[in-house]
């Protein structure tokens, strides 16, 4: 039986209250929200790119900085991801514009109140890559290599696959992470390749990792435009891709029913193909010596976010019935443990 205390992710559809935006639809002005990071700006680029050739609306830009930008603390210690959303969310519900971009990896799962998630568009490569001096590949790093990542999901993989590596955690901006391995500090980081991708610079990645060794954190490699619940952005349909918001659905759903604190190291792969859902899921113990995954699939002959939302609550619960929960800070104590559970986020 599915657990009922499971948290719904967000996906309701656009509702049909007009914008208010002092015109006709067709002459009115989106703006849309971003943070200040290259990263950010880019993907906020993507969206608004193809919402103007779908569409022609015009689209202005608003740079807003979070909390999350400004500290150099670790983002475990403010309180996770979220933190980069928060001042978007803020805006978004000041009036101050009327779409926010937001990493889907990085936005939490619960439905934050008055808001929804209006457009899910294709996701990119949701690998990740590892970026060393000189090409090399993981297997090649020299014994005891220092690789930079703030994610405890990384860690424990990299750990699994190399325990002789030197894990140094690290914040800042792609930019920043890259230049430390070409000034000689670290030997290789880890990084989203869909933000490589986005910045053009793949180029600079020397090793993509497989998905069935290497899950990468639920939403990975997808954009999410969130909007004001009530708000009508018929624009938006240009941009949605239902494949994508299905497969994110499930991930996310997993998230959300381990109730996972900000420190979890869990991975997970969704794909869509055709009329069938394959979800599977990884939980991993900090220092990589252990770990427990799960697949599962169902047939989309329905209500997809619906299928997508009960198989991840099904791997979900797999999961914690095999032990999850003695491996990281999953399940209805995991907010308790967090507090002490090694690492950062993704």
């Amino acid at each position: 039986m599915l657990r009922e205390r499971a948290a719904r992710v967000q996906a309701r559809p656009l509702r049909n209250r007009p914008l208010s935006a002092g015109g006709s639809d067709v002459t009115r002005t989106l703006r849309v929200a971003t943070r200040g990071s290259a990263l950010a700006r880019a993907q906020t680029g993507h969206v608004v790119a193809a919402l103007r050739e779908a569409t022609g609306v015009e689209i202005e830009t608003v740079i807003i900085t979070s909390e999350g930008d400004r500290s150099t603390e670790s983002l475990a210690s403010l309180g996770g991801t979220g933190v980069f959303a928060s001042a978007l969310r803020e805006a978004l519900l000041a009036g101050d514009c009327d779409l926010i971009v937001h990493s889907l990896k990085d936005l939490p799962t619960a439905p934050y109140e008055g808001l929804v998630i209006g457009a899910v568009p294709e996701r990119e490569d949701p690998r990740d890559a590892l970026c060393t001096r000189d090409g090399l590949t993981l297997d090649e790093l020299p014994e005891g290599a220092r690789v930079g990542t703030g994610s405890p999901r990384r860690v424990a993989q990299l750990l699994a696959l190399r325990p002789d590596l030197e894990i140094v955690d690290i914040r800042g901006n792609v930019d920043t992470r890259l230049g430390r391995v070409r000034e000689g500090d670290l030997h290789a980081v880890v990084l989203a390749s869909a933000g490589l991708a986005r910045l053009g610079r793949l180029d600079e990645a020397s090793e993509l990792f497989a998905l069935d060794i290497w899950p990468t954190a639920p939403g990975q490699g997808a954009l999410a435009i969130e909007t004001r619940e009530g708000d009508s952005i018929p624009e938006l349909l240009s941009i949605e891709h239902t494949p994508t918001r299905t497969a994110v659905l499930a991930e996310r759903s997993v998230l959300a029913a381990l109730e996972a604190g900000c420190a979890a190291p869990i991975g997970a792969t969704a794909v869509v193909t055709g009329d069938s859902l394959a979800l599977s899921a990884t939980v991993y113990q900090a220092d990589g010596e252990a770990e427990l995954g799960c697949e599962r699939s169902a047939d989309l002959l329905g209500d997809d976010h619906l299928v997508a939302e009960l198989l991840g609550q099904a791997v979900a619960t797999q999961l914690l019935e095999d032990g999850a929960a003695e491996l990281a800070p999953v399940g209805p104590a995991a907010e308790l443990r967090d507090d002490n559970w090694p690492g950062g986020t993704e």
